[in-house]
């Protein structure tokens, strides 16, 4: 977590509006459950990500149509931070799996 944002995610407001997101969105990715797949979400997202200019605003940092529950390979997606995960290939050759590939 950036420092300038620190307090904001350690107030209650943040923890009260994430926990109802997680209730809302029962849970699951919303990105792997468009795709299908039900995989638990941990990261509350904002989709317009939060600056120091725009954190105060409860219509920004605390709006439901601003969030998105996402996985952690999904949050790493949207961030460029890729988790690769790897495998033996048939002829024993490690190679890269793409997140949510269904081989892994």
């Amino acid at each position: 977590m950036k420092k300038w944002a620190k307090q904001f995610y350690l107030s209650p407001a943040w923890r009260k509006c994430r926990a109802a997101y997680i209730k809302k969105a029962g849970g699951l990715c919303e990105r792997c459950l468009a795709r299908g797949l039900f995989v638990p979400g941990e990261i509350v997202h904002h989709t317009i990500h939060l600056t120091p200019e725009n954190i105060s605003d409860p219509n920004i940092s605390c709006c439901f149509d601003n969030l998105e529950l996402v996985c952690r390979d999904c949050h790493a997606e949207e961030h460029s931070r890729i988790k690769l995960r790897y495998r033996f290939d048939e002829t024993g050759r490690l190679v890269t799996i793409p997140p949510h590939s269904e081989k892994f």
